[in-house]
């Protein structure tokens, strides 16, 4: 670590939407998306299922909306119902991008063969109404390659994913690929790597990548718990080492979300639904 000044953090966490409310069982929200529409109006999209963790029955996309981002969130009709004959077995985290006049929704749809899952796409010009890719997936990759998060650097576009140094197994990465136009995608290349082998997500799940007064950082976890994510400062937005660690988050599956001040999300199995806090970062700059 490169010393205490540098230190990434977040403030106390607060619920700030239960997609449990008002149902007799318990549900959770996992890997999760925020966005703004048009009018300024947030909506969440995520994984959902009742409790206990299942990730391979995990077959509906979540959605609820807010004018603030604090809430109070209404709980809207599915966004997503996985889709067999697309060659979909679950969906896995999704991520939302506006671009084009419309909203880009990008996630995992599995398929049968682990070592090369699928990276989906779907579209929408309200946030309400989603269609798949008519030309399927965008690419396959493993081991359970996942969790996408897509972001414009350079004048194209880059998505981040976890996956493994190699799709039947390995290092645990942070895998990222270019794209001119959000369709047509090349060729994977790493931004990190992990001593940490194996199969699965790893420790490498839910990579967010976010640029700070001129220096970027990557958030992934769960490390070392499962309600935890740490953050590495970056030589640019594709080489992060792991020696370069510089904070730490109680928080599982986290995305930061600026409404003019930054916040960090956190969710997970047996989490009660999505919660909030000020993201502190090295200048001071953080929530109220």
């Amino acid at each position: 670590m490169r010393g205490a000044a540098i230190e990434v953090s977040a403030g106390a966490f607060t619920r700030v939407y239960d997609p449990s409310e008002g149902l007799s069982e318990q549900w959770y929200i996992n890997d999760h998306t925020i966005v703004r529409d048009a009018e300024g109006g947030w909506h969440l999209f995520g994984i959902t299922h009742p409790e206990p963790g299942a990730p391979f029955d995990e077959t509906v996309f979540a959605h609820a909306t807010a004018r603030s981002l604090h809430g109070p969130w209404i709980t809207r009709d599915p966004a997503l119902l996985v889709d067999p004959d697309y060659g979909e077995t679950h969906l896995w985290a999704p991520h939302v991008v506006y671009a084009d006049d419309r909203y880009w929704m990008f996630y995992s749809g599995g398929g049968p063969d682990r070592t090369a899952t699928a990276i989906n796409l779907a579209t929408s010009p309200d946030l309400f109404h989603w269609t798949r890719h008519p030309d399927g997936p965008l690419f396959h990759d493993g081991y359970d390659a996942r969790d996408p998060m897509v972001l414009r650097i350079r004048g194209l576009w880059v998505m981040y994913y976890c996956a493994t140094s190699d799709p039947e197994g390995g290092y645990h990465v942070v895998a990222y690929r270019v794209s001119p136009d959000l369709v047509h995608w090349g060729p994977r290349r790493i931004a990190y790597a992990d001593p940490l082998t194996g199969t699965e997500g790893g420790n490498t799940e839910s990579p967010f990548v976010l640029r700070h007064n001129g220096i970027w950082y990557l958030f992934i976890g769960p490390r070392p718990e499962y309600v935890g994510t740490e953050v590495f400062r970056g030589e640019g937005p594709f080489h992060f080492r792991p020696s370069d660690r510089v904070g730490r988050i109680r928080a599982h599956a986290a995305e930061v979300v600026d409404d003019g001040e930054l916040w960090v999300t956190s969710a997970g199995w047996a989490q009660g639904g999505v919660s909030l806090a000020p993201l502190l970062m090295p200048d001071g700059e953080c929530g109220p």
